[in-house]
């Protein structure tokens, strides 16, 4: 059966025809997965695409790991879903995040990285009894309300508040103030206004979920400084950047140390775990501890399956070059890109950071989001459309970034920049303006 007849009866079936929102991409015609291995999948009519979308960026060993999938299997044959006490894998998880994690003195694990931010923010209100939390434009944290705001906004959206989804109430967005992305003077203000009653700070340190904000020391700094001195709560959420960039993360990287710290996607290759970790004091006010007033549950949460495959892929990453690796390759990837555009005239800012990268279509820099409204959405959109046709699949929706995994190889290189280059000029040539209108999307994924 085609791909056309299964997504008319998964739409029939299913809203959109597709289980989460950032599935469903404008102009990408009816697509059904029907195989993925390493760095490549294939559809349900068998074209083949090297994936450097990566669903967000979970497979960092690259599809179907033999290593990690090998663990699963063998946890399914010796272990399964309880419901009660714990299990040696899961003391063993939680060691090695202590042990690779700066923040990490103690550790929960959850399903999914929304479910790691939300109960971050909790268990800041529950310790220091205050109201207000602070994010930034430009990232995202999940999709619970406190923080389904101002992501990809519209330039007459950036300032306000931007809520991401119908049916948030006015006064949970009320508690949440937005500030510009490294910018240490507007922190400084926000705590000098509204110090007393902020109860936590959330901030991707490297804000993927628009494509690569690198941020400068002084702004993370800050962070620290201030939360320490109004005895507010720092969550780093390292949902993306844990692991992928480092084993010990970002904070790992900069120097900073957060409180909190919120973990998931490469952690198990692409099985569905997310972590919560930070200083004892605050995760011993979980439910977890008998008489801890911050309530936690979760059904699934430790689930022998993705435990094993968090400590296969940690195995991995520990054991083999694989950071050496992507880090090559992007690097690689990052230079030729920038190379292939000059040489068309492009107006463009290839950038990323070890594994990610991501091509603007625009003159440089790129620090806050404001920066980022001055990307060409008709010639990013356009072009990663255009690279479909020679095999090449980045997710063709405005300031989304792409993934190299251990499985990329340089020949894998070698074709995206000869496609770029076609794709590019193709685009170019046509000089078609794209109808846009859903085309852009205001969240990541958790």
């Amino acid at each position: 059966m085609n791909q056309r007849v299964l997504s008319e009866r998964a739409r029939r079936v299913i809203p959109g025809g597709v289980n989460s929102g950032q599935r469903n991409v404008p102009g990408l015609g009816d697509l059904v997965i029907a195989q993925a291995s390493g760095a490549r999948f294939r559809d349900r009519d068998g074209r083949e695409y090297v994936d450097y979308h990566a669903a967000f960026g979970p497979p960092l060993l690259g599809h179907n790991d033999p290593d990690v999938s090998a663990a699963v299997a063998e946890a399914g044959r010796t272990v399964d879903l309880c419901g009660v006490g714990v299990t040696e894998d899961e003391v063993e998880l939680a060691e090695a995040l202590t042990e690779l994690v700066p923040s990490v003195e103690q550790v929960l694990l959850t399903s999914t990285g929304s479910e790691a931010t939300f109960h971050a923010l909790r268990v800041a209100r529950a310790a220091t009894g205050r109201r207000l939390v602070v994010k930034f434009q430009g990232c995202y944290h999940g999709w619970h309300d406190a923080v389904s705001l101002n992501v990809i906004s519209a330039p007459d959206r950036v300032g306000g508040k931007d809520p991401i989804s119908a049916g948030i109430l006015p006064e949970v967005l009320d508690a949440t103030l937005v500030l510009p992305f490294n910018s240490a003077d507007a922190v400084r203000q926000a705590f000098a206004e509204h110090g007393a009653d902020i109860a936590a700070v959330i901030v991707e340190p490297v804000p993927h979920n628009v494509g690569c904000l690198l941020p400068e020391q002084e702004f993370l700094r800050t962070l620290r400084e201030e939360c320490t001195r109004a005895g507010s709560v720092l969550v780093f959420d390292e949902v993306i950047t844990g692991f992928r960039h480092h084993l010990g993360g970002w904070q790992a990287i900069s120097g900073i140390t957060p409180d909190l710290t919120t973990l998931g996607k490469a952690i198990a290759n692409g099985y569905p775990v997310g972590a919560l970790g930070g200083r004892a004091d605050l995760m011993d006010l979980f439910s977890s501890r008998p008489g801890g007033p911050a309530f936690f549950a979760g059904t699934y949460n430790g689930h022998p399956a993705v435990v094993a495959a968090a400590l296969a892929t940690l195995r991995k990453l520990r054991s083999e070059p694989v950071h050496e690796h992507v880090f090559r390759l992007g690097e690689r990837i990052r230079t030729g890109l920038a190379e292939v555009f000059s040489s068309l005239g492009v107006a463009s800012l290839v950038t990323g950071y070890g594994s990610v990268f991501v091509e603007y279509f625009m003159d440089g820099p790129a620090r806050t989001y404001d920066d980022l409204l001055r990307n060409d959405a008709s010639m990013f959109i356009g072009y990663r459309r255009r690279l479909l046709d020679h095999g090449i699949f980045e997710l063709p929706l405005n300031l989304k970034r792409s993934h190299v995994s251990y499985a990329h190889t340089d020949a894998d290189v070698d074709h995206l920049l000869e496609a770029a280059a076609l794709a590019a000029g193709a685009q170019l040539a046509t000089g078609a303006e794209l109808d846009l209108s859903g085309a852009s999307t205001m969240g990541g994924a958790r």
